[in-house]
Order: structure tokens, then sequence, then C-alpha cells
């Protein structure tokens, strides 16, 4: 046998025995990472979700677009707030407005313009 193929010989062998060693010491989630990463998406779909419902609500309460919420609030887990303040309260737009996203009912649980409840469901 020529010192190439020795030499290829013992690369194909460490490329082997690499793949054994990453094949074999693969680790399965713990128990609290699978918790941290479902609390994770989770919380994105209720952001996502908020995203799209929220304005749409708004708009169609008010007749106004919004973009971007002056404040959110959220547990991360059960519910998430989004707040705006309104660019036309003067001029007869409205001056707050504020929608709750319940992960249990997966949708819109509150909406609140001027201090008055357009949409209010149990939880």
């Amino acid at each position: 046998m020529s010192e190439v193929q020795k030499i290829i010989i013992a690369i194909v062998g460490v490329f082997v025995m690499g793949f054994v060693l990453v094949g074999v010491s693969k680790q399965k989630p713990s128990v609290t990472e699978m918790e941290a990463a479902a609390q994770i998406r989770n919380h994105v779909s209720m952001q996502t979700m908020a995203s799209q419902k929220c304005p749409a609500a708004v708009k169609e309460h008010t007749g106004e677009q919004v973009y971007f919420a002056t404040e959110t609030l959220s547990d991360k887990q059960t519910y998430l707030t989004m707040k705006w303040d309104g660019e036309n309260g003067k001029t007869g737009g409205f001056k707050k407005a504020s929608c709750t996203i319940s992960a249990s009912l997966g949708g819109i649980s509150e909406l609140v313009i001027d201090d008055k409840v357009i949409i209010k469901k149990k939880i």
C-alpha cells in the first residue's frame, strides 16, 4: 500500500469516527428546555395574533389606522395587551385605545377605545 493510500484511509477513518461521536453524543432537550421553547412559541403566536387582529379592530371601530403600539403589557403566557395613543384626538379621532388578546380564547378578549368598552369576553 502506498503512502497516499494510507493517508486517504486515515482521513476517511477520522471522518467516520467524527460522525460516530456526533451521532452518539446527541442529547435530547431537557424538560425545562422544552417548556421554555413552548413558552417562547406561545408568546410569539400571541404577539403575531395581536399584531394582526388588534389594529384591524381599532380601525373598524374608529376609522383610524394604528401602526405602532405605545405600550405592550403581557405575562408572556396567558394575555397580551397593546395600547395606542390616537394622533387625531383633538380633531374627532380617538385618544386612547387598548386591545387585549387572550391565549385561552384565541382572539381579542377586550377592546377599549376612549374608556368605552367595545368588546369584553369572559375568559
